[in-house]
């Protein structure tokens, strides 16, 4: 079974259910396959909504709880606990994300609100500027800001995973400055083998393995190669970073976006959507022993989620 540490789907659903359209996820079974057994649904704010990022996110989170209240499939957990009982039972456990805090402003008591509502992950910014600190896109080379810092200091009091996708290198050391748990990326590939600001150095890569956290490897084409993005690429970057890192430290955080307007066409070759999980599972046996390929799958992320959120 797979823990897909990121997917976007929050947005999918808030779309379908302004267009009038109710129980989703139950109609889109598709997008789990029978084999993600676990999601981190992360709450994305869109460009054009950054100046209501906080009315949007609440809009988008509403319409997600209310979509997952009326699936059978389906369950919003808090734990790892819980995560494990929804799994045994047959439904799939989903975690809620924040990909960047625009939601909660400036105000560590929305942090605390979204954390009551089901927040386990938060992904500190995308990639532009928000009040926390600056994303890989930002030319201004900031780190954490002031409230960046007590952001991190809050999540680590209340059990929320630290996610460093999207944040710039200097906020990704402030932030390890910042916290001695566990971080994760949930959603990067190696630098090394795609010169992309979105993916990691391979410092950046140790670093979140000496804490004993876990890189997700991301599908995005333009991660996985400049000019020809396919399975076999993006599993060069699994290879890679479980070389450099350690099996126990790399997972998978697949970002599939094919279903978000705009994007549609944009997939790895041989890897365009969850149909495809089990050519990258017999890619996985091929190259890892059982063992590891249970960790890079599941296994791996749950150790981190229990470590941090319970």
């Amino acid at each position: 079974m797979i823990f897909d540490a990121h997917s976007d789907l929050p947005t999918f659903v808030y779309d379908e259910r302004k267009a009038g359209k109710t129980r989703v996820l139950e109609g889109n079974w598709h997008f789990f396959n029978g084999w993600v057994s676990s999601r981190v649904m992360a709450i994305w704010t869109r460009p054009d909504r950054r100046k209501d990022a906080t009315v949007y996110g609440f809009e988008v989170l509403n319409a997600f709880l209310k979509d997952v209240e009326e699936s059978e499939r389906f369950e919003l957990v808090t734990t790892v606990d819980g995560m494990k009982k929804a799994v045994e039972e047959g439904r799939v456990a989903l975690w809620l994300g924040l990909e960047g805090g625009e939601p909660i402003g400036e105000s560590i008591h929305l942090l605390e609100v979204f954390y009551r509502l089901g927040l386990r992950v938060l992904t500190l910014t995308w990639s532009l500027r928000n009040a926390i600190g600056d994303g890989v896109f930002e030319r201004t080379g900031g780190g954490l800001t002031n409230f960046g810092r007590d952001v991190v200091g809050k999540a680590e009091e209340l059990g929320i995973v630290i996610d460093l996708s999207h944040i710039n290198e200097a906020g990704f050391w402030d932030t390890l400055d910042a916290t001695a748990f566990p971080v994760i990326a949930s959603h990067s590939n190696a630098r090394r083998l795609c010169d992309h600001p979105r993916n990691l150095t391979d410092e950046q890569i140790k670093a979140i393995a000496e804490r004993d956290g876990v890189i997700g490897a991301v599908a995005i084409p333009s991660f996985v190669h400049r000019d020809h993005a396919t399975l076999e690429r993006y599993m060069e970057h699994i290879a890679y970073m479980v070389d450099l890192a350690g099996y126990r430290h790399v997972g998978l955080g697949f970002d599939f976006v094919y279903y978000l307007p705009g994007w549609s066409g944009r997939s790895v070759e041989g890897f365009e959507n969850e149909s495809k999980i089990p050519a990258l599972i017999e890619k996985l046996r091929e190259n890892f022993s059982e063992k590891e390929v249970e960790a890079i799958t599941s296994k791996n992320f749950e150790r981190v989620f229990e470590r941090v959120v319970g």
